[in-house]
């Protein structure tokens, strides 16, 4: 199974060469963004401020797919307040998909991890310092949000919207066993080179990518933990 939280031990960490120090570990953060210059300050900020805190050596890579809202001037402006060896902006002239834009932010991204969220604020950077403990402690391939367990969950969504959700879930267990309890969820912490294999082997486009890049790992042996979060609805940020 590819969940190491289900069976199995971790695998062993991978051992520098004798006599050179061990590296210093780096999170490059992909934000794809369409239509986001509300949001994409506060997300920023957020992330800048979690890092910080926590002494974490990152990186953010924006991919703007031509947003007509002004989303690439903001992030232009964004570099400067930032400096641009923390904020890459990386765009692409039009809408070209979800897998081909973490593609895209990859080939410009120099960390060893990969953390995948989303940019509308519906995923606190936050919770990122725990996914990262998270995959130290396990040695995991892949650390998922998960709103299913642990201290998981959704604010803003109605009881209807939760039942159908949960219902699909549920389903999807059944029929795929996917070793990870929440197979829709963008909000992700990758080796950087599982994260490319990954891509390389997924054929979905748009949001069915996240289930099938979770139900590849488990094709693949790849190791995943799970991190209860909460998801917040992103219409409560659009008044």
């Amino acid at each position: 199974m590819a969940s190491e939280e289900a069976s199995g031990s971790p695998r062993r960490s991978r051992r520098e060469p004798e006599g050179r120090a061990p590296r210093q570990d780096k999170y490059s953060v992909l934000l794809p963004t369409y239509n986001e210059r509300e949001n994409l300050p506060l997300i920023v900020w957020l992330l800048v401020k979690s890092f910080s805190e926590s002494g974490i050596n990152y990186e953010i890579i924006i991919i703007d797919d031509g947003s007509p809202d002004g989303t690439r001037d903001v992030a232009e402006q964004l570099e400067k307040i930032y400096g641009s060896d923390k904020i890459l902006l990386r765009p692409r002239e039009k809408k070209l998909g979800l897998g081909t834009a973490y593609i895209h932010g990859m080939k410009h991204a120099t960390g060893n991890y990969i953390i995948i969220m989303d940019a509308d604020l519906s995923h606190h950077p936050k919770f990122i310092p725990e996914f990262i403990r998270k995959q130290k402690e396990g040695n995991f391939d892949i650390v998922s949000g998960t709103r299913y367990k642990g201290n998981g969950g959704v604010y803003g969504w109605d009881l209807k919207r939760k039942i159908i959700s949960r219902g699909a879930n549920f389903i999807t267990q059944i029929l795929l066993r996917p070793g990870a309890s929440d197979l829709t969820g963008s909000f992700r912490l990758y080796r950087k080179e599982v994260l490319q294999k990954l891509i390389e082997k997924c054929v979905s486009k748009g949001y069915v990518f996240q289930m099938e890049m979770i139900v590849r790992a488990r094709q693949l042996k790849y190791t995943i933990g799970e991190v209860g979060k909460l998801m917040v609805n992103r219409m409560l940020y659009s008044s």
